[in-house]
């Protein structure tokens, strides 16, 4: 039994972390797309008609905030994980250093 809930445990931190790694490289992937499409878009409008001051980019702090909310929730986890007795005290810090790193 206690091998079973390693199992589903181990399955669980790794089917997290997956689904973070994913959104944040949809997110990244959206963000280029949308840099491009203004590019393209100022590159096809007179001169004349230029905006003389450029908009201001989105605030990097977004994407930094939920990356670290990301790694919060994974360590949580993590320690749920630990304190049930479904990770050893090995794989939790090698979890932890993967989340981490």
């Amino acid at each position: 039994m206690p091998g079973l809930l390693r199992g589903v445990a181990r399955t669980a931190a790794i089917a997290g972390t997956a689904t973070a790694v994913s959104n944040r490289v949809s997110r990244r992937q959206a963000g280029r797309w949308a840099q491009q499409a203004s590019e393209q878009q100022s590159m096809t409008q007179p001169a004349a008609a230029a905006p003389s001051t450029a908009a201001p980019a989105a605030e990097p702090s977004a994407p930094l905030h939920d990356d670290m909310t990301s790694k919060i929730d994974q360590l949580k986890q993590l320690t749920d994980l630990k304190a049930q007795g479904a990770l050893t005290d090995e794989e939790f810090e090698a979890q932890k250093r993967r989340v981490l790193g």
